[in-house]
């Protein structure tokens, strides 16, 4: 037991985990008390998340034992997880946007009236419903259908969810990868409420800062193992990262170096459907990186979406190179070597029961094709040195992509779009719910890209992110574009008015 630590509520001792040839977990120890925040830390791929999927219920382990208040349990499904006092908030969404909020906060819970009726009582579970919107801030009627929620308000009902569910022990699985600063703010206040009232809270987060505020220890897996803890005293940003990677982070952040041709990529007046009435204009220049920040629900994604094709534009001048271009789908944009990496790449930028090698070529199968056969060797030769560039970790590239790690997913989207020799990159939240060695790879990628003379518009809500990559820095607010940031101008005070809808 950690000195100084009340007894565990949770101890899990030795727990072995394979898939496959790969040895994901070796031999890790991890334990909790009541009351405690512990933030678990190691990069993508280090064995967090098999390790919260086995107390979870999703996996068994193949060696090993967990004890709940001292005494050996046995969890073989979810179901008995939560019996036990286990909830797990997964970095992924898990809601059904066909049903409004309150459905998926009770969803198999739902309270029932008319006894051997057994029908729902919608009075009752809309009111509960509301207690724990209410508690973490989403202003916003439990009757709301999901589909009408932004990515950051879907997770805040994930979040409701599993506070509905009384846990004990509670696992939070990148929280905030959605979240804007102040729903950010409002979760790691409903932490502290938790923590004050017993609740032991598993915390994973790459951002460091979120584990620097509010950990009680940090815990660090690398390479399915322990690779150490620090005690609150002893938690820095680049204590964290040492113990991760093994090693320090030089020169994280750099500006690309090389000619940069203003005016390369222009879009004038671009009208988008979720704000038909208000216009956009900006350019960026050859081999430059641009920063798209804003408050969620500004309309950063739907211009993305509309320069990509995928929305359609009402309106907009649109040229590359001083040629203007007709975009009326992505494989409009495709075809003028625009691409798109999306803020979800699981439903958007990813097949992701299909294997690493099917997706990293399908957006130039043709090049594969010979008499309309797919040569495979040709097309695995191609993915495979793909992958080695981006340092994808999986056994092949015949792996389902479902069983990578976030960032390793995040890779596979980018390198679909690697061989098709980019003019214009967009990236609308390139490192969620990534890891420090993968967003490291990321920027240097970006970086690569802009040398070589691509132009790149990038969206983040990573405030650290936005101001360190780009060169300059365009602001959104409700539709409008408050202003545009020269380099010596870009600090947080500076965007975030501009965010609310200041004037620059």
């Amino acid at each position: 037991m950690i000195p100084g630590m009340s007894v565990p509520i949770l101890q899990m001792r030795s727990i072995e985990k394979h898939f496959g040839g790969v040895h994901a977990l070796k031999g890790v120890d991890f334990e909790i008390a009541a009351g405690e925040v512990v933030a678990l830390a190691g990069e993508n791929g280090a064995g967090k998340s098999t390790l919260m999927k086995i107390l979870g219920g999703v996996h068994q382990p193949d060696r090993g034992e967990v004890l709940i208040d001292g005494k050996k349990v046995t969890i073989h499904s979810v179901a008995d997880a939560t019996r036990l006092g286990v909830s797990f908030i997964h970095q992924e969404l898990n809601v059904l946007d066909n049903l409004d909020v309150a459905a998926n906060v009770y969803l198999g819970r739902e309270p029932l009236r008319g006894g051997p009726l057994r029908l729902i009582d919608n009075k009752r579970m809309h009111t509960q419903a509301s207690v724990y919107l209410e508690r973490l801030g989403l202003n916003l009627p439990s009757e709301t259908p999901l589909s009408k929620l932004s990515i950051a308000q879907q997770q805040m009902v994930e979040i409701a969810k599993a506070l509905s569910l009384d846990a004990r022990i509670l696992i939070m699985d990148e929280p905030t990868s959605s979240l804007t600063l102040s729903e950010t703010a409002r979760l790691l206040e409903v932490v502290h409420e938790l923590k004050a009232q017993g609740v032991a809270i598993i915390y994973i987060s790459h951002r460091l800062g979120e584990i620097e505020q509010i950990a009680d220890r940090v815990v660090v897996l690398r390479d399915g193992a322990n690779a150490g803890a620090l005690a609150r005293e002893q938690v820095t940003h680049d204590q964290i990262v040492r113990m991760m990677v093994g090693r320090d982070i030089e020169q994280f952040y750099q500006h690309p170096e090389g000619e940069r041709t203003p005016g390369y990529f222009e879009v004038e007046d671009l009208r988008t459907r979720r704000y038909p009435n208000k216009k956009v204009s900006f350019n960026i220049a050859k081999g430059e990186i641009i920063g798209l920040a804003g408050l969620v629900g500004a309309g950063r994604t739907e211009v993305a979406q509309s320069i990509f094709g995928i929305d359609g534009i009402l309106e907009a001048k649109v040229r590359l190179d001083r040629r203007e271009l007709h975009i009326r789908s992505p494989q409009d944009a495709i075809r003028n070597g625009i691409y798109l990496v999306p803020e979800d790449r699981r439903r958007a930028g990813l097949i992701t029961e299909i294997a690493i090698r099917e997706n990293v070529t399908l957006p130039a199968l043709e090049r594969f094709a010979q008499a309309g056969l797919i040569a495979f060797k040709r097309e695995r030769a191609a993915a495979t040195q793909i992958c080695e560039k981006l340092n994808v970790k999986a056994p092949s590239v015949e792996e389902v992509v479902i069983n990578l790690s976030g960032g390793n997913q995040q890779k596979v989207v980018l390198g679909k779009w690697l061989g098709l020799e980019p003019k214009v990159f967009i990236f609308d939240e390139p490192t969620r719910g990534v890891d420090v060695g993968a967003k490291a790879e990321i920027y240097n990628l970006m970086r690569e890209l802009a040398e070589s003379g691509v132009a790149i518009l990038m969206i983040s809500s990573d405030m650290e992110e936005v101001l360190h990559i780009s060169d300059r820095v365009a602001v959104m607010h409700e539709g409008v574009l408050t202003g545009i940031l020269e380099r010596d101008q870009c600090t947080e005070e500076n965007i975030m008015r501009l965010a609310v809808g200041h004037a620059a």
